[in-house]
Order: structure tokens, then sequence, then C-alpha cells
């Protein structure tokens, strides 16, 4: 059995992490931490785990975690970086699931998120952990920069296009909608049942920070330069990311739906959905699973769209997908859940 810790256990990326955890045949949970917590019972705070965990929260720290074989971060931004060169060197193999090492310019990191790194030389090391990108890598690697929710839903709606020069990379938009949960827990007013519902905004119109992880992604595809335009929305529910992208045709004659098919074919947590289908998010809700749909209006704007559980595709259940790539385990196992209906 592998031992894994969680630092952060106490928000809705840990949370998530714990429930699918649980039922994980190779793995015991052997250590969670939180500050504010430490002591407590975590099914206390998580009634939903009863039966399935006796463990309490710790203090975080490199002793609480030094015989971990592998350690989750589900910590805010800088965090995990403050902690994972002392981790590092204790054997642990690490999958953070923010924004720590995603970016590669430490320079660019600095300004999108407003602090200095603490470790930028482990920047070129860690592996950016989207299977469907780089997989081999993952295997291989001791350092995972987990994705962000709207760049997986975003990169694995444009990669096919990208990759294969079907569209002009230099006018790609990305109008994204996601649940509240995607803000983490905590109390605020702009996230309030009465604050959000029955509303829908953007927000971020000026730059958001998942901008140059996407961008970083798909210049990765592409010798042309990328230029995306990318607006986040916050729409009245709980989970859910829908991906509405839009690009201009640069390949005529080739077979987008085909393309996708094909693209994804031996993917086990990417559904390329039948031509004229509209993914509904409540279609992946509680799964690792992205579903895609391609279509093509007059005047050759081609039009994707992409659906993820933003804390499941989009956050632990890829790092589960990720560890379990790293641990050199079957890539599905505890992952083969039904999304939930209704």
């Amino acid at each position: 059995m592998t031992r894994v810790g969680i630092v952060g256990g106490t928000g809705y990326t840990g949370s998530e992490l714990l429930r699918l955890l649980v039922g994980h045949p190779q793995v015991e949970i052997a250590a969670i931490t939180s500050r504010g917590e430490a002591g407590t019972d975590v099914c206390d705070l998580f009634a939903h785990l009863r039966g399935h965990l006796s463990l309490r929260f710790s203090e975080p720290s490199p002793e609480a975690l030094g015989d971990c074989d592998l350690v989750f971060f589900a910590t805010p931004n800088g965090t995990a970086m403050r902690m994972v060169p002392e981790l590092l060197g204790r054997g642990a193999r690490i999958i953070d699931l923010a924004a720590d090492f995603r970016l590669k310019d430490a320079a660019l990191w600095e300004r999108w998120y407003g602090m200095p790194h603490a470790c930028p030389e482990l920047l070129e090391e860690a592996v950016y952990g989207l299977p469907e990108l780089n997989r081999e890598a993952i295997r291989e690697a001791r350092l995972i920069a987990n994705p962000g929710c709207y760049p997986t839903a975003v990169t694995l709606g444009l990669a096919p296009l990208v990759e294969a020069g079907a569209v002009d990379p230099t006018w790609l938009i990305a109008d994204a909608k996601s649940g509240v949960s995607g803000a983490g827990r905590k109390a605020a007013t702009g996230l309030l049942m009465a604050e959000v519902g029955e509303g829908f905004k953007a927000y971020s119109s000026a730059g958001h920070r998942h901008a140059p992880e996407i961008m970083q992604n798909l210049a990765a595809l592409t010798d042309q330069p990328v230029q995306l335009t990318f607006v986040p929305h916050l729409v009245p529910m709980i989970r859910g990311i829908e991906a509405t992208l839009y690009g201009r045709r640069a390949a005529a004659g080739l077979d987008l739906q085909r393309l996708f098919a094909e693209r994804y074919a031996d993917e086990p947590f990417v559904d390329v959905m039948p031509s004229g289908s509209h993914p509904d998010t409540r279609s992946v809700r509680g799964a690792n699973l992205c579903r895609i749909a391609v279509g093509e209006q007059p005047g050759g704007v081609v039009i994707v769209q992409s659906v993820i559980d933003n804390l499941v595709k989009g956050a632990a259940g890829q790092a589960i997908q990720n560890m379990n790539l790293m641990l050199g385990l079957e890539e599905t196992l505890g992952l083969r859940g039904v999304p939930l209906q209704p």
C-alpha cells in the first residue's frame, strides 16, 4: 500500500481527494493536515466520510508527512512551494493542486500571483499533470503541477485543433463558466447563495491568471504564435465548468469530428460526443471525465464545447489519475465512478 498525505484537507478539493482516496484499493491515507482544525476528527468536519476514515487533522509539518510516499497539496497558492523542497529531500513524491509549479517562467508566475517564488529552481523539473498531453513524463516525475480547472477544460478542447493546425492559433477564444465551488470553501459575500443565485456574470475580464497557463499549454503544441482571449464567468451552480471555445478554421477539408475522435480514442477520461451534441455539466458531475463536442458555423468558425466537474477532472480526480501513473498503477484505478444524476 502507498502511504499518502494531504496538506490542506479542509477545502472542497481536500474533501474531494478524501472522498476518492478512501475507495482506492492501493492507497492508505496516512496524514491530513490543517492549521485551523488540528486535533479535530476528519469525520466531525466531513460527515459523509463517517465509517470510511478514522483520522484526525494534524499540524502541517515535514515531520508529520515524513513517512508518506506521496503528498498532495490542496492548499492556497504560495503554500506548497515553501514545503516541497524539504519533502522531496525526504524522498516523497509531490502533487500540487495549486498553481505553484504550473508556469515555467518564474517572473511570469510572480507577476500573476503577486509574490516571489520560493523555489524557482524546481519549475523546470515540475511536470504539468495533464495526462492527455504528458502521460509518459508524469510516470517518471517526482513533482507534478496539477492543472487548473479552467485550463483542463480549455486545453483538452483546443489541443486537437492546435496540434493539427486546424485553426489559426493567433485567434482563439475561450468563453468559460464555472460553479461557485471553484472559488474555494470560504466565507465571502460574493459567494453567498443570495448573492450568486438568479445571477450570471463575467469576472477577471481584463486578465485571469489561468490565461498564461492555457497559453503555455497550447504554445507547446505548435511552432506558431498563440493568442488567446479568455473570459471566465460565475454561474449559480455548485460544480461544473463549461467552456465554449472558438477558432477560425485554417485547414480546409479536415474532418473535425474524426480529428477529435482519433485524438482521444484511447483516452479513458475524454468522451468525444456525436456530431451536433451539446454536453451538459450535469453529465460529468462527480466523475473524472471531460465530454467534448465539436462543430462549425458558416464562415469557418470552429466551435468546441468542453465540460468537466471542476472538483474532479479539474482537481482531485486528475490528481489521483496522476498518482496512478506515478505509481505504475492502472490509470483508471479508483476513478471509475459513474457521474451523479440528477
